[in-house]
C-alpha cells in the first residue's frame, strides 16, 4: 500500500512539471509520457518515477532537465509582454470584424488548443492579464472597447499559457443584448456583468474551441 502511495505522489508530482499538452500514466515497469502535441511517448522506468517522490533535489532537478530538453516540461510559465497583449487584441479584433465573431469563435481551436491537461490561473495571473487587456482598450480607438475583443484575446492567451478558461457569450432580454467575457482563476475579462446588467450565459467554451 505505502509503495502505492508512493508511486501516485510521484506521478502528481511528475504531472505539475509537465508541459499542458503532455500526460503521464503509470505503467507496471514506471511510466509512460504522452506528447499530444509532437505525438510521440516518453517512457520512464521504475527508479526514475520513484526519484521524483524520494530522491534527493539533485536527482529531481536532474529528471527535470532532462524532460525540458525532450520538451514535456518548462521551467516558468509563460507569460506575455504588455505590448504582445495589445498586439493580440487589435489582431482579434480585427478578425472579428473580418471574418465574424461566429467564425472566429470556430478558428479557437487552432490557436488555442485543447490541452490534456490545464492548471488553475491564479487570480493574481488573471487581474494582470486583466489590468493589461483594459490598459490597451481604453487608449486604443480601434478596438473601442469591444466586449468580443477582449474574452477572444483573454482566452486565447489563457489557454497558450496552459491555464484553464472558459469562454462565455451571453444574452440579456431586457433591452436585448449580447455580452462576451472569458472566465478564469476567479476573474472575468471583461466583466461578466458590466454596469450590473447580468447576461445568461448561452454559448461556453471552455477548451480549444470545443
Amino acid at each position: 500500500m505505502t509503495e502505492d502511495t508512493d508511486a501516485m505522489a510521484a506521478l502528481a508530482a511528475m504531472a505539475r512539471i509537465l508541459s499542458p499538452h503532455c500526460r503521464v500514466t503509470r505503467m507496471s515497469d514506471g511510466a509512460l509520457i504522452a506528447d499530444w502535441k509532437r505525438t510521440r511517448f516518453l517512457g520512464l522506468a521504475t527508479t526514475e518515477v520513484e526519484k521524483f517522490a524520494s530522491g534527493s533535489p539533485e536527482e529531481r532537478a536532474e529528471l527535470v532537465t532532462g524532460l525540458m530538453r525532450a520538451g514535456c516540461a518548462t521551467g516558468r510559465r509563460k507569460t506575455y509582454a504588455d505590448v504582445v497583449v495589445g498586439l493580440w487584441l487589435g489582431g482579434a479584433h480585427l478578425l472579428i470584424r473580418t471574418l465574424g465573431f461566429g467564425r472566429v469563435l470556430r478558428l479557437l481551436s487552432l490557436v488555442a488548443p485543447g490541452y490534456t491537461r490545464a492548471d488553475l490561473a491564479s487570480a493574481e495571473e488573471v487581474g494582470r492579464l486583466k489590468q493589461v487587456v483594459q490598459s490597451h482598450r481604453s487608449r486604443s480607438w480601434f478596438v473601442n472597447g469591444d466586449c468580443k475583443s477582449e474574452a477572444v484575446t483573454a482566452f486565447v492567451l489563457l489557454r497558450r499559457c496552459g491555464l484553464k478558461a472558459v469562454l462565455h457569450v451571453g444574452v440579456r432580454e431586457h433591452p436585448f443584448a449580447l455580452h462576451a467575457w472569458t472566465a478564469s482563476g476567479g476573474l472575468c475579462i471583461p466583466d461578466a456583468d458590466p454596469r450590473g446588467h447580468a447576461f445568461t450565459p448561452v454559448l461556453s467554451i471552455g477548451c480549444g474551441g470545443q
